[in-house]
């Protein structure tokens, strides 16, 4: 991505005009968009590692620049999005490689050179955009390559033995690893998105197993401090994180986009799987209610998306420029699947989508974060594309698209089991690294192992 000084400071020249009534403004806008984003990707270059955006080895979403491994992932569920919504092909094969070359080796996107700084919430995106896949029929990888199904269930399978009962009568801590900074924390994203990927499965495949999981995920978060309806607001807030050293007893009074989202998502999927329960729509409407809240502000005219936390400011990190985005498309998709939502979120999606329009330079489709204005905010990359993008391509979603099952057509082929067979261990350790926590506990020196990725020797220093 350009990010020099002098374009930094530049205003915009012109931004994009959507007609959001036509398709074809909304698919050559979407094209733009993410022709631009894909600029920043390297690893279908040779020597380069495919997957990973620059930076994925090292996280620190403080910097310009500088991708974690988990919006690496999310990116290219957008990009299978994006191709349902266009049928454009262009980077089919680029996201297959990707999404199998970081899979691992116990095919759960878990590879050893991100243990680290592994978390549930990170694995989990990649499991969404193998969910992506299996509810739009994307092309499966073929070969001896794993189904984008038996992908996902490998990481709910890996994800369900680290259920932590032991401190706060359950849920998930966000990181994977006992070494890495945060483990001490339970989070509303990472055991949101177990939840979510958990209903997605049910919906997808019909199995109990998945929804009865995704029940008691739900009802722990609404057990903790993490969940919290506001009474004299009506607000309900979801919270982003609760810390086990205080046995769950306080939580961090954060609220972010894509915590909202997932959780939103997972409820209308539960909802569709459950055949209409009232209780999940009760849940749905609760959820969307109060995103619309939060995350629409009336101060913007009440129809635009912000980030509540850190727009304004223009001090979001490079993971929080993307929250927007899986947003967009958890909105759209709840709108499929409970339809009686379909008519407030289109209302939000499509006023979105002409604002972002106008954070996008027309010359070259770089674009910015603040949608309720057409002065371009002065940033640029991955996040903020990805975040056009989805909203832009939102819009484009009908009943035709609505997500797959195995009873409606969905093919990737089911594989219960996948990914119980462990082979690898993350946690041997042969060399000293120094690893920034991202949640702001400060430094923590960790061992990590050297690995070996797709033929490639790589030692983390």
């Amino acid at each position: 991505m350009r990010c020099s000084p002098l374009l930094l400071l530049a205003p915009l020249a012109a931004a994009f005009t959507l007609d959001i009534s036509s398709t074809s403004s909304i698919e050559t806008a979407a094209s733009s968009i993410a022709y631009e984003m894909m600029t920043a990707y390297v690893g279908n270059e040779t020597g380069e590692v495919p997957g990973l955006l620059p930076g994925s080895l090292s996280c620190d979403p403080n910097t310009v620049g500088v991708y974690c491994w988990w919006e690496a992932g999310a990116m290219w569920g957008a990009l299978i999005n994006y191709w349902q919504y266009t049928n454009d092909t262009t980077y089919n094969s680029v996201v297959s490689q990707a999404l199998q070359f970081q899979r691992g080796s116990d095919n759960n996107f878990n590879p050893a050179n991100q243990s680290r700084s592994m978390g549930i919430d990170d694995q989990v995106f990649w499991a969404f955009s193998a969910m992506d896949a299996v509810e739009a029929n994307f092309p499966e990888a073929g070969d001896d390559d794993p189904s984008w199904l038996s992908l996902a269930q490998a990481v709910f399978n890996f994800q369900r033995s680290l259920w932590d009962t032991a401190y706060c009568g359950g849920g998930f801590r966000w990181q994977v690893y006992s070494f890495n900074a945060g483990y001490n924390l339970k989070n509303s994203i990472s055991n949101g998105g177990n939840f979510q990927l958990s209903a997605r499965l049910a919906y997808v495949t019909g199995n109990s197993t998945y929804g009865d999981w995704a029940e008691e995920v739900y009802d722990w978060m609404e057990s903790s401090p993490l969940l919290e309806m506001d009474n004299s607001t009506g607000i309900f807030y979801i919270w982003d994180n609760t810390d086990t050293d205080n046995n769950c007893s306080d939580v961090q009074n954060y609220v972010w986009s894509y915590n909202y989202g997932t959780m939103l998502m997972g409820a209308a999927y539960m909802y569709n799987y459950t055949n209409g329960s009232s209780v999940w729509l009760d849940r749905v409407e609760t959820i969307l209610n109060s995103t619309f809240t939060l995350f629409f502000p009336s101060t913007y005219g009440g129809n635009i998306m912000f980030e509540v936390e850190c727009e304004a400011a223009k001090n979001c990190d490079q993971d929080q420029k993307s929250f927007k985005a899986y947003l967009a498309r958890w909105l759209a998709v709840t709108g499929l699947l409970v339809p009686s939502t379909m008519d407030s979120i289109k209302t939000k999606l499509s006023a979105s989508a002409t604002g972002a329009a106008g954070q996008c330079d027309v010359s070259d489709a770089e674009c910015g974060l603040q949608w309720y204005t057409t002065t371009w905010d002065g940033t640029n990359g991955v996040g903020q594309q990805m975040a056009a993008l989805s909203v832009v391509g939102a819009n484009l979603i009908d009943s035709s698209m609505t997500p797959l099952t195995k009873v409606t057509g969905a093919t990737s082929s089911s594989d219960p089991d996948a990914g119980t067979t462990a082979t690898s261990d993350p946690a041997e350790t042969t060399s000293k690294i120094t690893t920034k926590d991202r949640a702001g506990a400060g430094i923590l020196t960790v061992l990590v192992i050297g690995f070996i990725v797709g033929g490639a020797a790589w030692i983390v220093i």
